[in-house]
């Protein structure tokens, strides 16, 4: 399951609140998102706006080690391009290797809020391959400050994204594959897809990935429809299609209860399919609330 980091001013039983009820299904890893700065123009006793950035949702590291010692399972933080130098992925890297957390999983990240691209930091990775490549570099006892003799490896497993929609900003879906087939040569250990409603599509990537070489485990990314409004913000956020008869399905509904209903039993159908089809694991996007996971978890595991 994927969760998200709470609202700075919240707990961590926040986040125990989420995972307590899926722990019967005993994932065997947790991963959590890290989500960059958004900047905020606030203004100052002179009147004039002061830029400033926030991060609404801190605490990925330390939210990895509690679950660790809390749950005794894996956990897997999500490092990302935006809003870190090198030199501060290596020291959050150092981190984690000191918390005992050894895996990863390297994303691009998204642009600022609001801005209309993504940019990298000043003195940044570019994209995930430069994480990627980052990591293994460490993995060699590599680091950035080159007087630094006879370090010990890292033992980091990398994972990272794939696309079966295929990523928003890629021009084709042959392109984005090549991306793909040069993140995992650089060291990615496996794949872990965006959101999708076909199954189809899922089989089509894994199908194309193993034609273009790609052996590591593909592990499909679910999120059960709980909300009509869902129908608009999923599409548009996460370049995905969602099927016309889930949709017919959910535009029958009276209220969000019944969406709710909809969407559970098309992910409780896709996720049976997955499984007889021989996904090596699930992994559901829970979006901060449990309750719908455990659902179509209940009759899956």
């Amino acid at each position: 399951m994927e969760i998200l980091p709470p609202l700075r001013g919240n707990n961590i039983q926040s986040i125990f609140d989420t995972i307590d009820p899926l722990m019967e299904f005993k994932p065997p890893f947790i991963d959590v998102t890290y989500h960059r700065e958004e900047y905020v123009y606030k203004k100052t006793p002179e009147g004039f706006l002061e830029k400033k950035s926030i991060k609404k949702r801190p605490g990925t590291v330390g939210i990895c080690a509690a679950i660790m010692n809390h749950y005794n399972v894996d956990a897997v933080p999500h490092i990302i391009c935006g809003g870190f130098t090198k030199e501060e992925t290596e020291t959050a890297l150092i981190d984690l290797q000191f918390l005992g957390i050894d895996n990863v999983l390297a994303l691009r990240g998204d642009a600022i809020k609001n801005e209309s691209h993504f940019a990298p930091e000043a003195g940044g990775n570019n994209y995930a391959i430069d994480l990627v490549h980052q990591v293994v570099r460490m993995n060699q006892g590599q680091y950035l400050d080159t007087e630094v003799q006879n370090a010990t490896p890292t033992n980091f497993c990398i994972g990272v994204a794939g696309y079966p929609e295929k990523h928003f900003e890629a021009p084709n879906m042959q392109s984005d594959m090549r991306h793909l087939k040069a993140k995992i040569d650089a060291g990615g250990g496996y794949i872990v897809t965006q959101m999708f409603f076909d199954n189809k599509k899922y089989f089509a990537f894994v199908e194309a990935c193993r034609k273009e070489g790609i052996t590591v485990p593909i592990i499909p990314g679910l999120k059960p429809i709980t909300t009509r409004r869902q129908l608009a913000i999923l599409p548009k956020t996460f370049s995905v299609e969602i099927p016309q008869d889930l949709v017919d399905a959910i535009e029958k509904c009276k209220d969000d209860k019944a969406v709710r209903e909809a969407g559970i039993e098309w992910c409780i159908a896709q996720s049976k399919e997955l499984v007889k089809q021989g996904a090596p694991v699930l992994h559901y996007y829970t979006m901060g609330s449990s309750d719908a996971t455990k659902r179509v978890a209940s009759q899956i595991f």
